[in-house]
């Protein structure tokens, strides 16, 4: 009974998803979990995003710290090109049960936090994809399906069309300072696209990053049965700067970007070097994972249940900025920027400081400023400064809802680089 009134609700929800905005977002909601994490599978660099009735799978991996294992289901939920659910029955997008037990586990193995170690691997034998476009999977205690434990984002393409693309930084508003700006053309050849020019939705978000995504519903101009979306405001982004990066990978001495390793009981704890602002400084190039972290303890030959839990100290120095709250963000934070990434400034010591209960790796992580009062949107340039030469990703979905459908169709994938 329980299970059919939270399904009824969740339709519910899924049909007012539009006006009231509900968080779909990455994350963990439980304390006990951590380390999330969305790949395909073989490839940790790639974005999320694995084509329709090919060979790819998607991994959701995470963790829960404790002795013992946990009853899990999860399901799916398709989404729109905004991440609002699109209020589908099962059969419209799934072929197989829309019900998922999370089977795959294993349990940490001489770590001082103990911790039971997850993995569920889409498409499997039970669970396939008969519909392309973007996926909500939610974990719930198999007890209580009303509980949401975590929340994960991938997408499923349908690479259709063909997406070219290049990033400048001769831009519309200053030539090699402070901006980069996306240049793309979809080319539907034989596609149906009725309408070219209203009919299709273009998604660019740079390095994972969600608070600064665009949305484009129209291109400038049509080239035949070419889409061309140039010289448009919204794709020139604030350049940022190169993540800045630390190693936790040993309990034992300073890896890169450490200042101090020690223990108190029941934790380790990793004091990170204190950071100072960068938007004064030259630029300086530096190897990145445009915000990724891996899991990995130096000495473990698999670290996915033999790296440890440690809390890794951040500190920023710099004098309080007026009118903003400083964030820490990367994937280490799932991009969420809320209070597990919110710094607290402490005056006394005229820093920015936070806290993290993070899994042993190799991590990139940036400081945004967001302004107070209703501000959604990191800024980079007050803490990391703008700087044209840096690198990041950008990727790009292009979407399609045929006309007299019900879910937008996600029809070309494609991922390009900046000074590369």
């Amino acid at each position: 009974m329980r299970r059919t009134l939270f399904i009824v609700t969740l339709i519910s929800i899924a049909l007012t998803a539009v006006s009231a905005g509900v968080d779909t977002r990455q994350g963990v909601f439980h304390p006990d979990f951590r380390s999330l994490q969305v790949t395909v599978d073989g490839n940790f660099m790639a974005a999320p995003v694995i084509m329709l009735n090919g060979d790819d799978r998607v991994v959701v991996a995470f963790d829960e710290l404790g002795d013992e294992r946990r009853y899990m289901r999860y399901e799916l939920i398709h989404c729109g090109a905004d991440w609002q659910p699109e209020g589908l029955v099962d059969s419209e997008f799934l072929d197989g049960f829309n019900q998922g037990d999370v089977e795959e586990y294993e349990f940490s193995e001489a770590t001082t936090v103990h911790y039971v170690h997850y993995r569920i691997v889409l498409p499997d034998g039970r669970m396939r994809f008969t519909a392309s476009g973007n996926y909500l999977l939610r974990v719930y205690p198999e007890s209580d399906p009303d509980e949401t434990l975590l929340q994960a984002r991938f997408s499923v393409s349908e690479m259709a069309v063909g997406v070219s693309a290049g990033v400048t930084t001769a831009t519309d508003i200053d030539f090699n300072v402070g901006h980069q700006q996306v240049e793309l053309a979809v080319n539907v050849g034989e596609y149906p696209v009725e309408d070219l020019f209203n009919d299709l939705t273009v998604v660019v978000t740079q390095d994972g990053r969600v608070d600064n995504s665009v949305t484009l519903k129209q291109p400038l101009r049509l080239s035949g049965r070419q889409a061309v979306y140039e010289h448009l405001r919204p794709l020139i982004f604030n350049a940022g700067n190169e993540y800045r990066r630390f190693e936790t990978v040993s309990t034992t001495y300073p890896s890169m970007g450490m200042e101090h390793v020690g223990y108190m009981d029941p934790f380790y704890h990793f004091t990170l070097g204190t950071d100072t602002p960068r938007a004064g400084e030259p630029y300086v190039y530096d190897q990145t994972q445009f915000g990724r972290y891996l899991v990995r303890e130096y000495n473990s030959p698999r670290s996915d249940v033999q790296a440890d839990y440690a809390v890794t100290h951040f500190s920023l120095e710099m004098p309080e900025l007026e009118g903003y709250d400083v964030f820490i963000d990367g994937d280490l934070v799932n991009r969420r920027l809320d209070d597990s990434s919110l710094m607290t400034y402490n005056r006394a010591t005229g820093r920015y400081e936070k806290a993290l209960l993070l899994k042993q790796g190799s991590y990139n992580y940036q400081y945004l400023a967001v302004k107070r009062g209703g501000g959604v949107t990191g800024e980079t340039a007050p803490v990391e400064g703008d700087r044209f030469q840096t690198q990041h990703e950008y990727t790009i979905n292009v979407y399609h809802r045929p006309r007299g459908t019900r879910y937008d169709r996600l029809i070309g994938t494609t991922t390009v680089y900046s000074n590369r």
